[in-house]
């Protein structure tokens, strides 16, 4: 059973903490948290991603970022990445996790979710969308019931 999942972007400012707080909602009765692998430690989120997170109703208050560790991996039950070279870091640190980590867009046709950082809020909206529709994919394989976004 996957009760613990780890959500990972680059710098666990933009994608990561949004794809988050959504499995967060839809997954009340999971573990769910982030980190970057080259995570930007201590800072909030971005403040476009803030934004657009804030107008869909998600909240990213209170988040701080950190990094991507070894010992993170290793107590997830489901790691879920944004990109192929997240999983080729976490297969060169932590092989020993590489199996239990996917793609967040896994189950999308589009399956990886570009980074939009210091990029337009078209881009942001964009992606928002994608982790909304992934989050509720991951919701529905996981056994639990998801809600619209």
């Amino acid at each position: 059973m996957f009760n613990s999942i780890l959500v990972v972007c680059t710098g666990n400012v933009c994608r990561s903490p949004i794809a988050e707080r959504l499995l967060r909602q839809l997954l009340p009765n999971k573990q769910i948290s982030s980190a970057g692998i080259m995570g930007l430690e201590g800072n909030p989120a971005d403040g476009l991603a803030l934004d657009v997170a804030t107008r869909h109703g998600v909240s990213l208050e209170g988040h701080v970022a950190r990094r991507l560790t070894r010992s993170l991996m290793q107590t997830s039950d489901l790691i879920l990445v944004m990109e192929p070279e997240h999983l080729r870091f976490i297969a060169d640190i932590a092989p020993e996790t590489r199996g239990k980590s996917l793609l967040f867009g896994h189950w999308l046709e589009q399956q990886i979710i570009p980074d939009p950082y210091c990029k337009s809020r078209e881009t942001f909206e964009y992606v928002f969308e994608q982790l909304g529709k992934a989050s509720q994919e991951w919701a529905r394989r996981l056994g639990q019931q998801g809600i619209k976004h």
